[in-house]
């Protein structure tokens, strides 16, 4: 791809984006949700340009719009390629949207160039991603796997209109759900391009990277628990201070996170101190953990490590420590050979490859129980995502579809 050609092809991109970002249900911040009004008209102008671009276009039975550019032979398996065309509330324009238009990019240059591949290429616009509406995530992919419960048709939203309902007036049938589901062999491989939603790629002054893994996540509520007292009147040496041993413990969750590395990290988010007076010894601190990290088994190792030195601190304060886990995922590692693929297709284009982690999901986590999965980030400014400020760079987005290219054809 020539220089001038991904200079106008990220300016189309740049553009798109702009006009993505003015179907919304609130005039002035972007929030379009799962199957909304808005939901549909992206899909139809998205469906517009897949079309444009030389591809059949449908919606399929859930929501997602999808686009087929076919092969040399009619009816061979394809390469898919997708992110997601829905947002959080007062969202940033580019997490997913880029993605889905990037790709659509990839398919417009073969077409104007009227060149087939062995493989077809695929392009889906998952219809929910983030769960805004529902509090269902990988709603859109999950269709496409064939893993959606049939509870979800009976989740409400903040209305008290439930999926089934959501989905008759869209257009939609609820009993057709299932018909969304591809078979395993319709396609050979999964690539998402993304913004990387955090600082990384601007800290190594780079546009491009390819991620190794999405993050694992453990999330837990945890308990310190000691005595209330008198704040005048109990001697330090004879306190059961249980904020003393939770800020204790805080302390040793940063440092011993730093120390175990491999891309972990460690969060405690909420703190609830009891009974909460100026006057008073905090008796009883319920805080939460967050542990994320590429690696199942290093981030097992860091939480059991963690959970430890709580108890030792419990013990030798003379107070006690519970925690119970309320959410667990696995780690979702990227295909080895998509990540060799993507990581030559950037080092043509820029140089060099990096490796990274990806600590938010995506729809990526739901197509890895099927097919080969691969990530390509996009630098965004400050690494700042979920915000109007999310920001990229058409340079940047010039050399993704560059790189984007250069992987999708030398997997076809």
């Amino acid at each position: 791809m020539s220089q001038i050609t991904r200079q106008q092809a990220a300016e189309r991109v740049m553009a798109r984006a702009d006009a993505l970002a003015a179907i919304s249900e609130t005039p002035n911040a972007l929030t379009r949700v799962y199957l909304s009004t808005q939901h549909l008209q992206a899909n139809q102008l998205v469906g517009q340009w897949m079309s444009q671009a030389g591809m059949t276009v449908w919606q399929d039975s859930v929501g997602n719009i999808c686009g087929r550019y076919e092969g040399e032979q009619e009816g061979a398996p394809a390469v898919l390629l997708g992110s997601h065309l829905d947002t959080v509330r007062n969202a940033g324009r580019y997490d997913g949207m880029l993605g889905v238009l990037t790709a659509i990019e990839v398919v417009d240059s073969l077409h104007q160039q009227e060149k087939r591949l062995a493989q077809a290429i695929e392009i889906v616009g998952f219809c929910d991603e983030e769960g805004t509406r529902f509090g269902i995530t990988l709603l859109g992919s999950r269709g496409l796997t064939g893993t959606w419960p049939e509870s979800w048709l009976d989740k409400c939203d903040a209305n008290g209109v439930c999926v089934a309902q959501a989905m008759v007036l869209a257009g939609l049938d609820p009993a057709r759900v299932p018909l969304a589901a591809r078979n395993k062999d319709d396609f050979s491989a999964y690539l998402e391009l993304h913004i990387e939603q955090g600082p990384c790629l601007e800290q190594q002054r780079l546009a491009l990277g390819v991620v190794e893994a999405i993050n694992g996540a453990r999330r837990l509520n945890c308990r310190f628990t000691g005595e209330a007292g008198h704040a005048g009147t109990v001697p330090m040496a004879h306190r059961k201070d249980a904020l003393a041993a939770s800020a204790e413990w805080m302390v040793m969750i940063e440092s011993t996170t730093l120390q175990h590395g491999g891309n972990l990290v460690a969060t405690v988010g909420e703190l609830r101190c009891l009974p909460g007076a100026v006057n008073v010894i905090p008796g009883e601190v319920a805080l939460s953990l967050d542990i994320r990290g590429p690696q199942d088994a290093p981030l097992d190792v860091l939480l059991n490590t963690l959970l430890a030195q709580a108890q030792t601190i419990a013990t030798r304060r003379g107070l006690s420590f519970s925690a119970e886990e309320f959410y667990r995922i696995a780690a979702t590692p990227c295909d080895a050979h998509l990540q060799t693929r993507l990581g030559e297709a950037v080092a043509a284009v820029q140089g060099c490859t990096v490796s990274l982690p990806s600590g938010a999901g995506h729809d990526a986590i739901a197509m890895a129980e099927r097919w080969p999965v691969g990530m390509l980030f996009v630098r965004c400014k400050g690494g700042v995502s979920h915000h109007p400020a999310e920001s990229v760079m058409a340079e940047d987005v010039a050399q993704a579809i560059d790189a984007f290219t250069r992987a999708v054809t030398s997997l076809t």
